[in-house]
């Protein structure tokens, strides 16, 4: 839930967010997900997936793919898909490599090291781009989201699944109790590590959804919806590619 491609801007501290950050925590990560979102994160990534309307040859660009999650199920979900994962931390790809081979997926997934900012493909490259819970710790978030843009080709999607700040609704206290209070000390007993904190700091300090859509609209990318998921506690955002006439 916390894949980063870097500190996030009014982060508390330069190596929070970090690549290294998230090797310190890399051999736990898929567990403490699992327990911190109550499974309900892997129903977020089959909504994203289903959104992008990939089709069995598509090609697909999964950025902060941490360890893979991700970049499995879009391959799982149509066989004959292709998916480029990358990310900042070298640790949580080590381990999506070993996940991906056991998957049987090693001839349709490729990890590598990097970061959303700076993206080593041609114009027009994908025909789909996703990224899951790793927009908010990018520290030039314009930059990627035009990098996003530059990659899909016209008519493609981007599909960006972030954790959010519970902002209403009856439940709202209790989503905000368990992000504020329950996330950052469950993460850190079970992960032996203070860095889980990181993650309701850095929620709180996302902008809110349409704040975000507007960034979205402002770096070339035509929004075509802003779902909430689960009482605000994630949103995903979906998108076009909007090229000069």
């Amino acid at each position: 839930m916390a894949t980063a491609s870097g500190p996030a801007s009014n982060s508390p501290s330069p190596r929070d967010g970090s690549g290294e950050m998230f090797d310190r925590i890399a051999d736990r990560y898929d567990l403490l997900n699992r327990i911190l979102s109550l499974g309900i994160d892997q129903g977020w990534r089959n909504q994203a997936v289903a959104a992008m309307r990939l089709g069995s040859s598509s090609r697909v660009l999964d950025l902060a793919t941490g360890t893979a999650d991700l970049a499995i199920l879009e391959a799982t979900s149509h066989p004959g898909c292709r998916v480029d994962g990358i990310d900042p931390s070298g640790r949580m790809l080590d381990i999506g490599r070993q996940k991906v081979e056991r998957a049987g997926l090693s001839d349709r997934v490729t990890l590598t090291l990097g970061n959303a900012e700076a993206l080593p493909f041609d114009d027009g490259s994908f025909d789909a781009v996703s990224i899951a819970f790793g927009i908010r710790n990018v520290p030039d978030r314009p930059r990627a989201l035009r990098e996003m843009a530059r990659v899909t080709r016209t008519g493609g999607r981007v599909a960006i699944l972030e954790l959010s700040e519970p902002r209403g609704g009856l439940l709202g206290p209790f989503a905000r109790f368990h992000v504020h209070s329950v996330v950052p000390w469950l993460g850190g007993l079970i992960s032996g590590s203070r860095e889980y904190r990181y993650l309701q700091k850095s929620i709180a300090a996302f902008p809110p959804p349409e704040e975000f859509a507007a960034v979205m609209n402002d770096a070339g990318l035509h929004v075509l919806e802003a779902r909430s998921l689960t009482f605000g506690v994630a949103c995903l955002y979906l998108a076009q590619p909007r090229r000069a006439s």
